[in-house]
Order: structure tokens, then sequence, then C-alpha cells
């Protein structure tokens, strides 16, 4: 490379001399001039050949080193690699050996919990039957057995309507509600007044300040309880004689927002009294047309408890309660024959094997309404505008073993 810069050199000097004019060219001064400034350009171009020697060498050796780390780099991440998988491995297998320890520990507190929630669940069914047959307590331990008779005791033009006595009264006096949405009711001295129209004295019209929805109204202790018209789900408690309303409730669950009973098309819910009291029998959403029995405390209209039955809604057409067994009526198409082929016992001391078929004599119409009288041990009843009282057969109920 050296050599080449001399060449170089000497290829400039030759131009440059025989670029000069003659007369500069024959001047021995300016001819060692430029020969010295020649000569310093010389040695500045083999200086920097140098340089670049040691710069080319000293890359050389720098680029000989950064293989050599490389190499061992690799060496180094093999044997990181290596010892990051045996890690992973000596973690692994305490990972699975914790696993296994933390199923054995959670076996035996699924053990126990399992063990402490069937306790639980035994205490509190347990506690949930005493409360319910503390609830039920009342002396009464009859079961139907059969419907004896029919006595049509009043004939109206009301298809629909709902009529009875006080359930809780010695009281002879007899209750008239006609329609299933009204305000007006009509009170009788006695049986005989509601039979003969001109009987002395006149029945007593009662305006209430409410409306009625249904036929599922009752007079229990001198009040009236009905399903307030225009509400889904609101109970009155009216006094008839002071003609005011003492207190409302509101049935919980979403009541009221389907018929009680398929050939009841007004009524949304049908209150009943039998020996235990007031109750309410209804369906709700999630019940899949399945009747809802629910007890009512008298005194502050509160849910004493609910039971959701295994009867249907469906070609249903009234039901009532007797000595706190619920018996649900049923007839095809609205059509007779009317009989009882769903029975609830809250206490399952009662089914329906227990029974034999209960048929109700025969209709050509279904049943407005149907309601037991705990006073005299008989069944009221609407059909097609007959005001008709029914005769029971009971029976002692048979402990079960």
């Amino acid at each position: 490379m050296a050599a080449l810069w001399r060449a170089s050199v000497l290829l400039v000097l030759f131009l440059t001399a025989s670029l000069l004019p003659p007369q500069c060219a024959q001047d021995p001064a300016m001819v060692h001039y430029i020969y010295q400034r020649f000569r310093v350009l010389e040695q500045g171009l083999e200086k920097c050949t140098e340089a670049t020697r040691a710069y080319i060498q000293d890359f050389q050796e720098f680029s000989k080193n950064i293989s050599a780390m490389l190499g061992r780099c690799q060496t180094y991440t093999n044997e990181y690699k290596s010892a990051v998988n045996n890690l992973a491995l000596r973690v692994e297998r305490a990972q699975r050996e914790i696993d296994y320890l933390e199923y054995l520990r959670e076996s035996d507190v699924c053990v126990e919990s399992e063990d402490k929630t069937l306790a639980e669940e035994l205490l509190q069914e347990a506690e949930e039957e005493k409360k319910i047959r503390t609830l039920l307590n009342a002396s009464c331990d009859n079961m139907l057995m059969g419907i004896k008779s029919l006595k049509i005791v009043k004939r109206t033009i009301d298809t629909h309507g709902s009529w009875m006595k006080d359930a809780n009264s010695n009281s002879p006096k007899v209750y008239f509600l006609s329609g299933s949405r009204n305000n007006v009711v009509w009170e009788f001295a006695n049986m005989h007044a509601f039979m003969e129209d001109n009987t002395k004295p006149a029945p007593r019209k009662l305006i209430l300040t409410l409306s009625w929805q249904g036929t599922g109204q009752v007079i229990y202790k001198g009040f009236l309880f009905f399903h307030n018209q225009g509400t889904a789900n609101e109970i009155i408690k009216y006094n008839l004689q002071k003609r005011t309303v003492v207190d409302r409730m509101l049935l919980p669950g979403g009541v009221g927002r389907a018929l009680v009973y398929q050939h009841s098309p007004s009524t949304y819910i049908d209150l009943a009294v039998d020996e235990h009291g007031l109750w309410a029998i209804h369906s709700g959403p999630g019940t899949y047309g399945h009747l809802v029995l629910t007890k009512i405390e008298l005194d502050t209209l509160g849910v004493e408890h609910s039971w959701d039955t295994p009867c249907r809604s469906q070609d249903a057409e009234a039901s009532f309660l007797l000595c706190g067994v619920l018996y649900v009526v049923y007839s095809s198409g609205g059509q007779g024959p009317h009989r009882i082929t769903c029975v609830y016992d809250p206490l399952g001391t009662i089914s329906e094997e227990d029974l034999p078929n209960l048929f109700f004599p025969r209709r050509p119409r279904s049943h407005s309404m149907i309601h037991y009288n705990p006073r005299d041990k008989q069944l009221y009843a609407w059909n097609e505008g007959n005001q008709i009282i029914y005769k029971l057969q009971t029976k002692r109920k048979v402990p079960r073993e």
C-alpha cells in the first residue's frame, strides 16, 4: 500500500512539473519547494497508512475477542438454559406435592363441612317441622271422606260471586257479594231472610270504600278480607260495622300475576278460613302453574309460612281448606264431573292415597267459589248463579307410622 501511495505522489509530481510554465520548471528553487511540499504530503500519507493498518489490526483483534466472547456466551446460555429447565422440573414436582397435600387437607375439610352442613340441614328441617306443627296446633284432626248432599239455597242471575257466614261467629247473618268486581255487600239477618226475598227485615246494603277483585272473599271475626281491585297482590282487612279499612298487606313473591284457577277467570287470590285461621291460595312466578298456600296471621296480616304445593291451576275451578289440608276441585273444560284430585297437607299426614274418590254432585258449569266454614262444617259454593251448601262426611286422620 506504501508503494502505491509513493507511485501516486511521483505521478502527481510529474504531472505538476509538466503543467508548470517553462520558466518555472527551470527554476531550481521552485522545483525544490514543490518537492518539499509533496514530501510533506507523502509523509502524511504514510502516517495515514500506518494509522489505517493499526486500525485494521485492532479491529481484527477486537473481532477475534468478540468471537471468543460469543462462544463463551453460547456455552453460558446452554448451561443457564439447562439449569432453568432443571429448576422448572423441581418446581413442578414441588407444586404437585403441594397440590396433593392440599387435596388431602381439603378432603378432610370437605368431609367435615359436609357432615356439618347435613347436620345443620337436619336441624333446620326439624325446627321447620316443629314450627309448622306449632302453627297448625288447633285440635282438628278430621279429613274429608265425601260430599254427602247438595242444597240449592238461592238462585240469582249473577254468574260469579260469593256468599258466606262469619267463619268465627255464632251470628246467623248471611253476606252476599255479587259479581267479581264490586263494592256492595248485602247483609241478611239470617238464612231464612236470605232465601226468601220478601222476608222482613230487609237486607242491609253495605257500600265499601274499596272494591274487591275476584270471588275469593271471606268474613272472619267481623272483618271482610278481600283482594283489592286494581292491585296485583294487596289484601284488605275491612271492618263491616264501622265501614273502614282496618289494615292491608301485600302478598310477596310476585303474587297476583296469574290466575289461581283456570276455570275462574277473575280470581287471582283466593282467601280461605279453616280451624287454623286465615289462608291465601294463589299462583306465583317460578311455580310453573302450581298453587302456593300461604298462612296469614290475622291480627298483623303478616305471612306466617308459605308452601309450594304439587296441585296445578290447570283445569282447577276452586279449592278450600279443612283442618289445615288443601283440597283442590278440578273439572274438564269447566264442566262436570267436579272432583277433588289433588290434596296437600303441610304436615304430611294425609295424601290422595288416603282418600276415596271425592266427587261433587253433577253441575253443568264450574264453581265460581267454594269456601269451607269451620263453624258449621259445611261448604258454601256458587255455581252458575246458584248459592249452594254442600254437607260433608269426615273422619279422624290416621297417624302415619
